[in-house]
């Protein structure tokens, strides 16, 4: 028997342990997993090369719980240790028989998938077991070992009668952590960390029906197999030359299994230099709400659950997409639970950056039209992708689709094709015309396509910031919303019409108009327009308004302005029957309460016709009616 001190490298390991080393004490399940997959995957590496003389077999690491014992096993098959090692890997903190290992055999063991922490992740089990053992056997022809110890600096190290490879180690439950000796949590945690383990995980058995006989002697009969609760060849662990949608789609089910709307398509990742990263990421629906979308994207290193926060290796924008990330080379703290920021992550996350960018133009050039139709539900995630990533945006332009509200899509370079003739401004500039809201905008889009114009249907909730970049990057193109005042740059350059009312009716028109309608809201204009068009319309000083947006979209506060004056244009059009009615309406009360009725009507178009406003007009209705 041999008894000693533990040689850790700080004082007082295991409080050390319990409350500051580890960010969350369920993870020591994780810990044990992780190195009995290790231990597992060294055996099957080493019988290959021929240095292990023993059959390596079907290893199934098991987990069980002996609740009267208040102890939890974790049993593995794999190499196993001898007395020596066990003082060299249990009992030094600090050493990593892992990075060992790795080291010893670097140029075979590469792609052995070996997680990498046998040491510290052993100890994470003091944080919910008052003492520890440890049975192990090597797959070497030498004597078994039995460690103990009580959660103090000391332990026992003693011969064991264990005649199986591999190792056992028993937890004995601290009563401050019985809730990990009940099934549904273990289930649970097995679930969540080691659901895509590279080797069969035991827990339990359940009940499955088999067929015995033949013929019409066969019967059917209910036998209990072993429960193995996870799939140890996920699809990203497989080349995608290897999977068909099918595969993607059934994957996807796995991932998320109270997800019942289908994925939108799927982007394989899978590169192994200059780095190690597989994955598959899913374009979902998308809503138009960017919060609720995020941490779906689960990080694995060596197929063990590490976080759904991949902030900083995933791009930000790409975020609210669903799937994996699996990668050695992404640096962990030492409970794996956080990144740290670092070159490698920077490089990982350009080429993720670059990979999407690249399927997107792929799945563009392949089949436009399936694309189109899905321009709606994913255009919010490229959108942003355009605004957050310089890398991203600049090769965006080859996909990024501008639909009208006809539901023509284009791109932008399409776009400035089909408008160059029609919609030049006096200035010379493009000007792209476009509705946030169809329904709203209807008549000013009507009025728009009535000229000839392409009206573009712009209404995700971050596009006033996406085309101040378009046109800070497009030096002769400008984007007016329909219900804009700069829209009268166009009008006026292809409306020849001549006003039917003569320079002294227009204004005596404004005047009156003037006297009525409250001029610290709207600023009065007239216009000669076709008879046909709407006599009175409201535009909006398109620099106010996309003020305003800007300052809704980033928070309420941008440049310290919150609150913008509400500020309209009155247009009002002078070759209207009602504009000439105006003018010759001797009764004041009359022509007061004709253009009150025609501005609350342009008002109520516009959506802003509310409260007490749109109770006098409903009232004033009824007396029209009568």
């Amino acid at each position: 028997m041999t008894t000693g001190k533990i040689n850790v490298s700080v004082e007082n390991i295991f409080p050390l342990i319990k409350k500051f080393l580890y960010s969350d004490h369920e993870i020591f399940l994780r810990e044990l997993v992780s190195n009995a997959t290790d231990a597992t995957l060294k055996l099957k590496h080493l019988t290959s090369i021929g240095e292990a003389k023993v059959e390596y077999g079907n290893p199934v690491i098991e987990v069980k719980i002996d609740k009267e014992g208040k102890k939890l096993h974790i049993i593995d098959q794999g190499l196993g240790m001898t007395a020596e090692e066990v003082e060299k890997y249990i009992n030094q903190v600090a050493f990593s028989g892992a990075e060992e290992f790795l080291e010893k055999y670097k140029d075979s063991a590469k792609d052995s998938g070996i997680i990498g922490h046998f040491g510290l992740g052993f100890y994470s089990a003091f944080m919910v077991a008052e003492k520890v053992e440890i049975i192990t056997k090597s797959y070497k022809d030498e004597p078994a070992a039995h460690w103990t110890c009580d959660g103090s600096p000391e332990f026992t190290l003693t011969p064991s009668d264990k005649t199986e490879r591999g190792t056992e180690i028993i937890l004995h439950i601290a009563e401050d952590s019985l809730e990990f000796l009940e099934d549904f949590k273990i289930r649970e945690l097995l679930t969540k960390y080691n659901k895509f383990m590279p080797v069969p995980i035991k827990f339990g058995t359940r009940k499955e029906k088999k067929a015995f006989g033949i013929g019409e002697e066969e019967k059917m009969e209910e036998i209990e197999v072993d429960n193995i609760i996870n799939n140890p060849t996920p699809a990203w662990t497989k080349q995608p030359v290897d999977l068909d949608e099918d595969d993607y789609k059934n994957f996807y089910r796995e991932l998320y299994p109270m997800q019942f709307e289908e994925p939108l398509f799927n982007i394989h990742l899978n590169v192994d230099y200059p780095f190690n990263l597989t994955g598959i990421l899913y374009f979902p629906k998308m809503s138009a709400d960017l919060q609720i979308q995020k941490d779906k994207i689960q990080l694995y290193q060596n197929q063990v659950y590490v976080t759904d926060n991949v902030e900083g290796i995933v791009p930000e924008f790409l975020t609210m997409l669903k799937g994996v990330i699996d990668s050695p080379d992404i640096p962990l703290n030492v409970s794996r639970s956080y990144l740290q920021a670092d070159g490698a992550v920077k490089k990982i996350s350009n080429y993720i950056t670059r990979k999407v960018a690249d399927k997107l133009k792929a799945l563009f050039n392949e089949n436009r039209e399936d694309f189109e139709q899905k321009w709606n539900d994913i255009k919010i995630v490229l959108e942003y992708g355009m605004l957050s990533e310089p890398k991203f945006y600049e090769k965006a332009g080859a996909f990024t689709l501008y639909p009208t509200v006809n539901k023509k899509y284009y791109t932008l370079e399409e776009l400035k094709e089909t408008i160059k003739d029609k919609q030049t401004d006096k200035d010379g500039k493009l000007v792209i015309l476009y509705a946030s809201d169809n329904d709203a905008q209807h008549s000013y889009v009507e009025a728009a396509e009535a000229k000839g114009y392409e009206v573009l249907l712009l209404d995700s909730p971050i596009v006033s910031h996406l085309i101040q970049k378009l046109e800070s990057d497009n030096e002769n193109l400008q984007f007016v919303r329909v219900d804009s005042d700069h829209i009268d740059n166009l009008i006026k350059k292809d409306d020849n019409q001549i006003s039917k009312l003569s320079d002294e009716e227009k204004e005596t028109l404004k005047t009156t108009l003037e006297s009525i309608v409250p001029t610290t809201t709207y600023t009065v204009q007239l216009e000669a327009m076709d008879s046909k068009a709407a006599p009175f319309m409201i535009t909006q000083p398109e620099f106010m308004r996309r003020m305003k947006e800007m300052s809704k979209t980033s928070g309420g506060g941008m440049f310290g302005m919150g609150n913008f004056p509400e500020m309209y244009n009155l247009v009002v059009n002078t070759n209207s029957d009602l504009a000439t009615s105006i003018v010759n309406e001797k009764d004041k009360t009359a022509q007061e309460n004709l253009v009150k009725q025609a501005l609350d009507l342009a008002k109520l178009s516009q959506g802003l016709l509310k409260g007490e406003e749109l109770t006098a007009f409903v009232k004033r209705s009824f007396e029209l009616i009568k």
